[in-house]
């Protein structure tokens, strides 16, 4: 099995490229080669911390 490719976007409004970094870089910075900007690598696919899942059931 292949590893695991994370892709990510440049947030630079100029460049905008997208970037294909291996999984060993997650929570790592690194840096995009058609503009230089420095981009750290997300850790994990899990939600943001706010979210809740839409059919969480109520109490009641």
């Amino acid at each position: 099995m292949p590893p695991e490719t994370v892709r990510i976007l440049c947030p630079n409004l100029t460049c905008r490229k997208v970037l294909a970094v291996p999984g060993t870089a997650r929570g790592k910075t690194v840096r995009c080669r058609a503009c230089g900007t420095s981009i750290k690598v997300p850790t994990g696919r899990g939600h943001s911390p706010g979210h809740q899942p839409a059919d969480k059931p109520k109490d009641k």
